[in-house]
């Protein structure tokens, strides 16, 4: 009997020993911005709460600062399957479709229960259209409101007319035309340079890339004007993410919801810290005169008015979504 029991575990042993062992998942995650953006530190943690999860069995590794793919390679890429998911500023997307660029609208909303309200609108659409191109939504998170950064101070609207001005979206470069400024699009981590070489002398971006940036090397002034929150996107390519066993997909889901919450907290504390960084290194912060709120503020209608055109029906219901929830 002994015989027989030890016998019975000895090939209980060398069948688990030759069974194959749980097959990991590898993942390649490209973003555009460096480690020390908040929104790249969120990713990071989105990686390792994933990696928990799944008990490793799910392993995202980040590669930041556009050194994978480039931002705009980034959804493309995710979309041919050479990355299985990715990060982009939504508004990148403008192009395609108006809808994705609902939230770089100026001063429609300039707050973070207001951008709340008006992704809360616009995600069903969003999804939707991601969808139809075989990627999933995750997630998203906003950059804290965007600002002014000048060499020197600026009270009079006629005074940004002929301005070289760092465009990222095609948001920005409608309003740099509004305001009469020369757009020439720039991406993050070029802006030391575009500035060094004069391609620009003015742009209009969150504190935290501001500081991430050293905006204080070439700008003097800050001028806080908090015209939109616009987001960042983390999506997944759709065929990927239904390859995943079931208890993966769900633990990537939950960490995805979890990173979302996380990510709202991280951008409204970094907002107030980050704006202090800027005053600690030299520039000065002040609030827009009354002119160039004026200025501002109408330009903002224009391109409400004109998102409102291009974006037809679609648009119109994220609006009133948007307004109803306020």
């Amino acid at each position: 009997m002994t015989l027989t029991l030890r016998s019975l575990a000895f090939a209980t042993t060398a069948m688990a020993l030759a069974l194959p062992a749980a097959a990991q998942t590898a993942w390649d995650m490209p973003t555009p911005y460096g480690d020390t953006v908040f929104h790249t530190q969120n990713i990071l943690s989105f990686a390792d709460d994933v990696r928990e999860a799944t008990g490793g069995q799910l392993d995202i590794t980040v590669h930041s600062a556009g050194s994978l793919f480039g931002h705009p390679e980034i959804k493309d890429a995710v979309r041919r399957g050479l990355a299985p998911i990715g990060e982009i500023l939504l508004s990148r997307l403008a192009n395609e479709n108006p809808v994705f660029e609902a939230d770089s609208i100026p001063f429609l909303a300039d707050s973070y229960a207001d951008a709340q309200a008006l992704w809360d609108a616009s995600r069903p659409a969003v999804e939707e259209l991601l969808a139809e191109q075989g990627l999933t939504l995750l997630y998203a998170v906003p950059w804290p409101g965007q600002s002014l950064y000048l060499t020197e101070e600026v009270t009079d609207p006629a005074e940004l007319q002929g301005v070289a001005f760092r465009a990222y979206n095609t948001a920005t470069e409608e309003l740099a035309n509004i305001l009469g400024m020369v757009p020439t699009q720039v991406e993050a981590g070029d802006i030391p340079t575009a500035f060094a070489t004069g391609r620009v002398s003015a742009m209009m971006t969150s504190p935290s890339t501001g500081v991430s940036s050293q905006a204080w090397d070439y700008t003097n002034v800050y001028i806080d004007v908090n015209a939109w929150l616009p987001k960042n996107v983390v999506f997944v390519n759709t065929e990927a993410l239904n390859a995943l066993p079931e208890d993966q997909r769900a633990a990537l889901l939950e960490a995805a919801a979890t990173a979302e919450a996380r990510g709202w907290e991280m951008s409204a504390s970094e907002t107030e810290v980050q704006i202090a960084e800027l005053e600690n290194n030299g520039m000065t912060i002040v609030q827009p005169s009354e002119a160039l709120s004026a200025a501002l503020a109408a330009a903002g209608e224009t391109m409400t008015a004109a998102w409102l055109e291009r974006a037809g029906e679609q648009g119109a219901a994220i609006v009133e979504a948007y307004q109803a929830a306020q």
